[in-house]
């Protein structure tokens, strides 16, 4: 098991800090721990089509970045988009042919299992996520927890 912390800074423009009832300057270290595991997803041929004609030939300068947003009706919202190539530190790569995608580890533990889909329909088409981790999810189908 691996444990990824990260730590905040917080900065003022004008690079002057401000502490707590008028103290001198300080940064706050925000610590969360989380629970790295390695990632294993599905994503179905109708996904990686939909997903090949969305990059049209930039598979190999871009990314599908997948993440577990805070938010929405049930605590969270998936995300995906398709980015630039970021370094791959902190990120599990999983590669389809040519389709690379990215999950950052701090995400590792709510996707890991997910499947993603692709529905072509008039009413509600589009990627579709399935995750056998949430233990309730929205009824549009974009948040989780």
């Amino acid at each position: 098991m691996t444990i990824a912390i990260a730590t905040l800074q917080i900065r003022h423009a004008s690079a002057m800090y401000m502490g707590i009832l008028g103290g001198g300057g300080f940064t706050l270290p925000v610590v969360s721990e989380v629970e790295v595991v390695e990632v294993s997803i599905e994503m179905t041929d109708a996904a990686k089509s939909a997903l090949s004609s969305s990059m049209a030939g930039d598979e190999e300068t871009h990314v599908l970045l997948i993440s577990a947003q805070s938010g929405g009706c049930s605590g969270y919202m998936y995300d995906m988009a398709i980015v630039e190539a970021p370094e791959p530190d902190g990120f599990q790569v999983i590669e389809y042919g040519e389709i690379r995608v990215f999950i950052h580890n701090k995400d590792s533990l709510m996707l890991n299992g997910i499947r993603v889909d692709y529905k072509d329909s008039l009413m509600g088409g589009g990627f579709q996520i399935e995750n056998p981790n949430a233990s309730k999810s929205c009824g549009c189908g974009q948040s989780f927890s």
